[in-house]
């Protein structure tokens, strides 16, 4: 099979009410495009018609491919989606694409080059948070203070949960993640700056779902914790890179 230029991967726990319409505009904006495309929906232990409702897409999207993972976690489902991925520019989706999918192209070529990992931005200059309340907004700045001091400096929106690797960052940097859950996204950062690889941040238009699955104290809490693993994990040597 020829390598298709980008693939869209798509964590989905329980998303049986939002992966439709997702998959929906992701056919029609690819339809427009003249690059080759996968996408990937990574199944993550629902117990909703997540798995059913993405097969049943498959037939009016060749291109779809629908994995399953019986553990909970996104991490664990990126991950698996991340290294099943063929595509040259590997693209992380959220399943309720609070991203316009059209988008996508700010982070590819000829729009963007020589990056090896460009990260969804509701900081940068020229990105626009739509409905988002000012307490979550503050929450989250705390949490990306907490990023930043203590494994991602300069980063100002690791949690963006709209990510493209290089297709051969992501062979490189995924078999070293080891956070199955929420803060993975903040250990795959850090272990592609170990490595040496360019992160950077693009200005997206961000739109706040009412129906979002952070939990905002527990997740946070729990995340802090992670943090303080990654640095562990880096003292051991986890993340130096294999032979």
């Amino acid at each position: 099979m020829t390598q298709p230029f980008l693939s869209i991967i798509i964590p989905a726990y329980n998303e049986a009410e939002r992966l439709p319409s997702t998959l929906e505009k992701i056919d029609r904006f690819l339809g427009q495009q003249t690059y080759t495309a996968e996408v990937l929906v990574v199944e993550n232990g629902s117990s909703d018609a997540t798995l059913a409702l993405a097969q049943s897409f498959q037939e009016r999207m060749p291109y779809l491919w629908v994995l399953t993972e019986a553990q909970r976690g996104k991490g664990l489902a990126v991950k698996r989606g991340m290294l099943a991925a063929q595509g040259e520019y590997r693209f992380l989706c959220d399943a309720d694409l609070s991203m316009p999918i059209d988008q996508v192209n700010r982070f590819l070529p000829p729009a963007l080059s020589g990056v090896d990992v460009a990260i969804g931005s509701r900081e940068q200059p020229g990105s626009v948070r739509y409905g988002e309340p000012g307490y979550r907004h503050l929450i989250g700045r705390i949490f990306n203070a907490m990023v930043r001091g203590l494994v991602l400096p300069g980063i100002q929106d690791s949690q963006c949960g709209f990510k493209c690797f290089r297709g051969d960052v992501a062979d490189a940097v995924f078999p070293l993640q080891t956070l199955v859950g929420m803060s993975f996204d903040a250990e795959v950062l850090f272990i592609a700056r170990k490595m040496g690889y360019s992160v950077c941040e693009v200005a997206i238009d961000w739109y706040f779902d009412p129906d979002s699955r952070v939990r905002l104290v527990q997740d946070s809490l729990h995340m802090a914790f992670d943090l303080l693993k990654i640095r562990s994990n880096a003292r051991q040597g986890l993340y130096d890179a294999q032979g």
